[in-house]
């Protein structure tokens, strides 16, 4: 793995830091929150100026509205955002894990219909998998799908669904087959928001978030040409949705992390503790690792761009990532002592991020789950169950 940047690469880099340091909006006056419509259109508005500008979708094909290049030039350009405090995509979700799971699996309706629309953010998109008692063996899942003529008439619940609130579509997982062994019968769904029936129930984080939402299905009816994939054939469609997830954690996470580590080394600095041995093995230590997390990040890239599609390695940068910045914020507490207490928006707002940083472990995909994937799928090793 040759980690040496092309002049190519070294040209688009230079391109994108210049348009997004032309183009980065003013921060939103005004508190961050998904429940305040001025803040979720001044978020709408940022992903139409990236897509109508071509920065969106860099590795989706032209056709679509994207660059169609590799997932180097999308890594460069994600980490050049970070760099920027560029805002977050309100349509991530969509744009990391539905629109290339729909490229690959959709038929050329579907991708005439959602592709474009999704990335322009005329169209917000919702991911619907975990259920109350379906999450980390999300093959449990009990949302079901009976089809009657044209139509899946779906009913049940999903939880910790980000962004519902303000979603228009839904990439549903439901049961059309409960006879079936658990994961053969499951159908992925594109489920219209509008639709009758759907209603949708924020959740408040111990962070003071509300991104996720429980949302209810009562008699949905959803066209079969809605269909993602083959009938009874949704397990595969999800597996290439978190694959897709997870390998998107790469550029930016690592800058972001960066940039957090040094917040904490200057926090270091400011309290008088960088000559305790104990603090600068730990800062070391942080330091360390966040390379190995670049390292690797940059391997699972360089397979993707020589034309893999997105594997299980994707599994190991989630647990390495979610158990290095839960590690990471703790030690930013013990280093802040009790000013680490103070309100979200004071001391660099350490408490927010370290409340937030307790759903690390769970959310796109739990610790315990993941390692059973790197185990079996990876290291070659029999399955636990």
């Amino acid at each position: 793995m040759d980690l040496t940047p092309s002049p190519q690469e070294e040209a688009y880099r230079n391109e994108a830091r210049a348009w997004l340091e032309a183009n980065v909006p003013e921060p939103f006056e005004g508190e961050k929150s998904i429940a305040d419509p001025g803040y979720v259109e001044y978020l709408r508005s940022w992903q139409r100026t990236l897509a109508e500008s071509g920065w969106l979708g860099i590795t989706w094909p032209k056709e679509f509205g994207g660059q169609g290049l590799g997932p180097t030039e999308q890594s460069i350009f994600n980490e050049e955002a970070a760099k920027a405090t560029a805002p977050y995509l309100i349509g991530l979700v969509g744009i990391s894990l539905i629109g290339p799971t729909i490229a690959m699996l959709g038929t050329p309706e579907q991708k005439e219909s959602y592709l474009s629309k999704l990335l322009h953010c005329e169209e917000i998109w919702a991911q619907g998998f975990s259920e109350p008692n379906a999450g980390s063996d999300l093959g449990s899942l009990a949302c079901r799908a009976v089809r009657e003529g044209d139509h899946f008439i779906v009913n049940g619940q999903k939880t910790w669904t980000s962004y519902a609130q303000v979603a228009d579509w839904i990439f549903l997982l439901a049961r059309t087959d409960p006879d079936a062994p658990k994961y053969k019968g499951i159908t992925c769904l594109l489920v219209d928001m509008k639709s009758p029936g759907v209603s949708v129930r924020p959740l408040r984080m111990m962070s003071g978030d509300s991104v996720f939402n429980e949302v209810f299905f009562s008699d949905v009816r959803v066209p079969v040409e809605n269909v993602l994939g083959e009938i009874n054939g949704g397990w595969k469609v999800a597996i290439t949705a978190l694959m897709h997830e997870r390998m998107n954690l790469g550029g930016s996470i690592t800058v972001e992390l960066s940039h957090f580590l040094a917040k904490v080394v200057d926090m270091a600095r400011q309290r008088g503790l960088t000559d305790d041995p104990v603090v600068r093995q730990k800062l070391a230590q942080a330091s360390l690792e966040l390379e190995v997390f670049q390292m690797t990040s940059a391997r699972a890239m360089s397979a993707v761009g020589k034309g893999q599609a997105p594997g299980p390695e994707g599994s190991i940068l989630k647990l390495f990532w979610s158990n290095y910045n839960q590690w990471l914020v703790q030690m930013a507490q013990e280093i802040a002592g009790p000013y680490g207490q103070l309100a979200p928006e004071d001391f660099g707002g350490l408490s927010y991020h370290y409340l937030r940083s307790r759903g690390n472990s769970i959310e796109a995909g739990t610790n315990e789950v993941l390692k059973n994937t790197i185990a079996n799928r990876v290291l070659g090793l029999p399955k636990s169950y």
